[in-house]
């Protein structure tokens, strides 16, 4: 249930660090700009770095003005920058937390926030236990007569056993109603618009089954490769870094059933429910229906081993075994070191039987439904149409193309906007519940399972290819193709 009062102190873990420099901040001022922020609010930074309060706050404008999708405004600037605090602490050590505890209670009473906290944990994993534990034992998380959530990025956890011993650090302490797994994805306008599409349009969800579709493609590429996530990198993978987490919950939103109405836990339920119908792939299906790959040149970047057997690259075919689904394939790419950045759901139609146009004209191209997600946003119909004009018919693809951020005056937020502001009302619809992750898991953990057995061989695509060759044959061999579109 969405709670009315939104005041509190957001205390961000890692204040120093890239996250929260080109993302929490610049979305705090955006937040601000647009007058959603609460005017009972504050926000403490925590830090290892020695700084002044002054120099911190240099360095958020700097970022602010970097990153912020709108111009500064000194008035609103001024009353945010006011409001930002920095403490330098090391979050193993107990010292800093009885100190945090006291000036929070400080800040309680001079901005009215009545004990309210978002804690955002924007460090490296193997810090969320402990912080969680110091938060509990310096009394800084009751959820009695205030409310204290949790904010965690990904990755959570690096396979289904990790996964479930920091979810029970973290959830007997908070509670899974006030733990938030975020996933950025999730925050972007044209996720929210998946279902609004699908279940909006009489002409969408008919048609939206086994009868009339015959693929769904899946794409998340990037141009750039690791850049200075050379030490991560190497311990995830394109396999958890992306499949796991972000390429399954476009998959959830596509391919899930209507829910009973639009509250959170509805939504949910039906995302899970995909995630159980998820065939696990055995070692032979992973041998035959998943394709790995990296880049050339990953294995000198920064922090690589010069033997690394990392993916940056991953395509499969998986099904969804329920009824609406059934014999449906979903292809699912990502990789690094790609021809263009762009995040896509491709739904392609089954074509007409083989007579009229479809016996006269043999290449027709078939009908298409593109969600783009990144960095265009918005929808595109292709369908087939005459050619206009005098003697034998041509038929040519033609689109319907709706872009919601192609103008200037269409500025679309950004992901973490939306996400924060869904934290401090008390919104968990676009953020991960337990047993989303831990169905994740289990897919996902039966494919890393069976790649053990076998040494991949790496590298084996160019950079500005897509892919691996046999990205390609997993779609040739059924008579399909990835489309780019």
């Amino acid at each position: 249930m969405i709670k009315n009062n939104i005041s509190n102190v957001m205390v961000i873990f890692g204040g120093t660090g890239d996250l929260t420099h080109r993302k929490l901040m610049p979305a705090l001022y955006n937040l601000k700009y647009q007058k959603i922020l609460p005017e009972n609010f504050a926000v403490v930074s925590i830090g290892r770095r020695d700084k002044t309060e002054e120099q911190y706050r240099k360095e958020v404008l700097e970022s602010v003005k970097n990153y912020s999708r709108f111009d500064i405004d000194e008035k609103v600037w001024q009353d945010l920058s006011e409001r930002i605090y920095y403490k330098r602490f090391d979050f193993v050590y107990d010292n800093g937390y009885m100190e945090l505890s006291s000036f929070l209670k400080e800040l309680d009473e001079k901005y009215n926030t009545k004990g309210n906290r978002v804690y955002y944990l924007a460090v490296a994993p193997e810090y969320f236990g402990i912080i969680v534990e110091k938060l509990y034992r310096h009394g800084m998380v009751n959820n009695e007569t205030s409310w204290q959530r949790v904010v965690i990025e990904k990755p959570f956890g690096e396979d289904l056993e990790s996964a479930r011993k920091l979810n029970k650090m973290i959830t007997d302490v908070f509670t899974e109603r006030n733990t938030y797994r975020i996933d950025h994805y999730l925050g972007k306008e044209m996720l929210q618009n998946i279902m609004v599409i699908r279940f909006a349009n009489v002409f969408f969800e008919p048609v939206w089954n086994r009868r009339y579709i015959d693929n769904v493609q899946i794409s998340s590429n990037e141009m750039v490769g690791i850049e200075n996530r050379g030490g991560y990198y190497e311990k995830a993978g394109a396999l958890r870094d992306m499949v796991q987490n972000h390429m399954l919950q476009l998959l959830t939103l596509t391919a899930m059933e209507p829910p009973v109405n639009l509250d959170t836990e509805s939504i949910r339920d039906e995302k899970v429910k995909v995630l159980k119908s998820l065939e696990i792939l055995n070692p032979e299906a992973v041998e035959k229906n998943v394709v790995r790959g990296q880049y050339a040149g990953y294995r000198q970047e920064d922090k690589v081993s010069p033997t690394s057997n990392t993916e940056t690259f991953v395509a499969l075919k998986v099904h969804v075994e329920n009824f609406r689904w059934a014999g449906v394939p979903f292809y699912i790419r990502t990789g690094k070191r790609m021809p263009e950045k762009s995040t896509q759901i491709v739904i392609q139609f089954k074509p007409l039987p083989g007579i009229l146009y479809f016996k006269e004209y043999k290449n027709l191209l078939p009908n298409l439904l593109v969600i783009k997600i990144q960095p265009e946003e918005g929808v595109k119909l292709q369908f087939n149409a005459k050619v206009p004009g005098a003697g034998d018919i041509t038929i040519q693809p033609v689109d319907m193309d709706f872009c919601q951020n192609c103008q200037i005056s269409n500025n679309s937020p950004e992901a973490y906007e939306r996400l924060l502001y869904d934290v401090m009302r008390g919104d968990s619809t676009l953020f991960t519940r337990w047993d989303e992750v831990e169905y994740s898991w289990k897919f996902v953990d039966a494919i890393a399972e069976a790649w053990k057995n076998k040494t991949p061989d790496f590298p084996n695509y160019q950079p500005g290819t897509w892919g691996p060759k046999e990205a390609n044959e997993l779609l040739l061999r059924d008579n399909r193709m990835w489309w780019n579109v």
